[in-house]
């Protein structure tokens, strides 16, 4: 797999131990966490840098030291984010056969307005049947979408269920590279289905998540019934499981040896 971007690895760190604690942490803290990934004081750095330029983070100052704390827009990604990881999952064994469809025209000329939403649908579990029809397995906020991006006077949003002569299996494969996504488990088990590319609990325990995060984060979370009998994703999730438990004890003793945290005085 490619090397883990240091801002990825930053949200890890920062939805492990800084979110919805109220506090914020220190950037020399961050620097030696990071070192222990292999990652620069100057990577590190200019990461916190950029992350504050994005809005994503936010300086503390105390004393002579610098701490950083979550935004909004960073708070909104790390509980997304958390979702994914720790509901919602990787496997669909209990969909109730409804179908979220959205249909949409937009002008020739609208090129933006076109790749905003097929980005937002396909973040969201939607793949494209035909045309301007997208479909998504289950109940999918799909008007927020739309609204949010100005598009509600050209899109329009049905709930379904698919008729006992459609072939769902083959809709499926229609709709979604099962492929791609497929090699994204085959990545991650190939990974870490062996000795962990760390040695160092917390630096395991940060990537760990980190690339799980990358398998399923594209994850339009698929019955399970209507995908090919191989399919990775249980397997991968199992073996995420396994090793985070594993995991979680040993990194957070060392988290808390050094991590230099203080209350967040914007909350």
């Amino acid at each position: 797999m490619p090397p883990l971007r240091p801002q990825t690895l930053m949200f890890m760190l920062l939805g492990d131990f800084v979110l919805d604690q109220d506090v914020c942490v220190f950037s020399g803290s961050v620097i030696d966490v990071f070192d222990r990934l292999g990652i620069s004081s100057h990577a590190t750095r200019s990461t916190l840098a950029r992350m504050v330029n994005r809005g994503l983070l936010r300086r503390q100052r105390d004393g002579r030291r610098m701490y950083f704390g979550l935004t909004e827009r960073s708070t909104a990604i790390l509980h997304d984010g958390r979702t994914r990881i720790w509901r919602t999952g990787a496997v669909n064994d209990a969909w109730d056969g409804d179908w979220t469809l959205l249909c949409f025209s937009l002008p020739e000329s609208w090129q933006r307005q076109r790749h905003d939403l097929r980005s937002q649908l396909a973040w969201a579990g939607f793949g494209p049947l035909q045309g301007g029809l997208w479909i998504a397995p289950g109940t999918v906020p799909a008007q927020d979408i739309v609204t949010g991006l100005g598009l509600s006077a050209h899109a329009r949003v049905f709930h379904a269920r698919a008729d006992s002569l459609t072939d769902i299996a083959g809709m499926v494969r229609d709709a979604y590279d099962l492929t791609g996504l497929a090699a994204r488990y085959a990545e991650f088990l190939s990974r870490w289905d062996g000795p962990a590319p760390f040695a160092d609990p917390l630096a395991a325990r940060l990537s760990l998540i980190a690339e799980w995060l990358g398998a399923i984060r594209r994850d339009p979370r698929l019955p399970v019934e209507h995908l090919p009998p191989d399919w990775p994703a249980a397997r991968a999730q199992k073996l995420f499981q396994g090793l985070e438990s594993a995991l979680i004890e040993p990194s957070r003793e060392i988290a808390g040896r050094l991590l230099d945290l203080i209350p967040d005085t914007a909350r």
